[in-house]
């Protein structure tokens, strides 16, 4: 398998998080962002929205960190990390739509913008990060994964880790926010698990 990357991505994390927690032998192949890479005709070819990650198993090709999660839990058959039956399932794809839009559009909103310095209402960004990280320390207070039934880690968990571990790069405190501390040194302990790289910036600068 070889997994199109960069270092920077919480999405390209997701991907190798899950990769290395299930002991899958990939290839790593570095996609330059700044130098507009993944917008040249070869790299649209393997995904027509010219976004990271992309995941090629031996000609499969699955674009979408999500959706790589899903399509690795399914190759696997990992049940444990993607349950089969309704209730289960539905829990784990509430919080995967969660990492692609409430995250996304607040933690990861304002790492992005104090790496690269873009300009917008970061003040709002850091503020949908702080609503969305209160439901989840309430939603952690009584139980020590992300899915309301699961008793071990999903690939739910794996989705939301990178850009909650590195909100504070984008000025969001995780201090006041015990239960999800908590489960993201419980996500750390985890066989398998690697970091999510760090940016000196925001708090974290």
């Amino acid at each position: 398998m070889k997994l199109y990357s960069h270092p920077l991505s919480g999405h390209v994390h997701r991907a190798r998080l899950f990769l290395s927690l299930l002991g899958l032998q990939h290839e790593v192949v570095d996609v330059d962002l700044l130098k507009g890479e993944h917008k040249t005709p070869e790299f649209l070819a393997l995904n027509s929205f010219g976004q990271l990650p992309v995941l090629d198993d031996g000609g499969v090709v699955v674009s979408d960190s999500n959706a790589i999660l899903v399509y690795l839990a399914k190759r696997e058959g990992r049940t444990d990390w993607l349950p089969e039956d309704a209730r289960s399932a539905a829990a784990v794809q509430r919080w995967l739509s969660v990492a692609a839009g409430e995250v996304a559009y607040g933690p990861a909103a304002a790492r992005i913008a104090a790496l690269f310095k873009r300009t917008g209402d970061t003040a709002e960004m850091v503020a949908r990060a702080h609503r969305i990280l209160g439901l989840m320390d309430a939603q952690l207070a009584g139980q020590d994964w992300i899915a309301t039934t699961a008793a071990a880690p999903t690939i739910a968990d794996v989705a939301l880790y990178a850009y909650i571990a590195r909100a504070p790069e984008g000025s969001v405190d995780l201090s006041g926010y015990a239960s999800v501390n908590a489960w993201l040194r419980r996500v750390e302990a985890l066989r398998g698990f690697v970091p999510m790289v760090s940016s000196p910036v925001g708090l974290a600068a």
